[in-house]
């Protein structure tokens, strides 16, 4: 099992915002690096290329209202996983995110998988400072 846990981020919106756009997986697409391609979406599902490698695929399974997203892996996606986005809020427009993977993955693949997932997951809660 590999669990990963991104950088804590504060977003400029209340969590209820941050949720509201963190629940529809289209919205998702705003968030992503360069090196993914091959984006499709709907409100609770995206699927996409990571950097030329495997397909990667996601589906809302849980939600919390204002606190918690939790995404598992659907599709093609080469392990099964699911991603907790956790919110907290700190104020009236303000509020913080991390991000919690959970991967169900052999030895050799976590030791493939660890470094970019840990950079892929920092860059999305970054990225999330500028849901607004």
């Amino acid at each position: 099992m590999l669990k990963i846990e991104s950088d804590i981020s504060e977003i400029n919106v209340s969590s209820e915002k941050a949720f509201v756009f963190l629940c529809n997986l289209n919205n998702w697409q705003e968030l992503m690096p360069t090196q993914v391609t091959k984006w499709e979406s709907t409100e609770n599902t995206c699927a996409f290329v990571l950097g030329g490698m495997a397909t990667i695929g996601l589906r809302v399974s849980e939600t919390i209202p204002h606190t918690s997203v939790k995404l598992i892996s659907e599709g093609k996606s080469p392990f099964t996983f699911d991603l907790h986005v956790q919110l907290l809020e700190k104020g009236s427009d303000s509020c913080t995110v991390q991000l919690i993977f959970n991967g169900d993955m052999n030895p050799m693949m976590r030791m493939m998988a660890e470094k970019p997932l840990t950079n892929f997951f920092t860059y999305l809660s970054h990225k999330m400072r500028g849901i607004h």
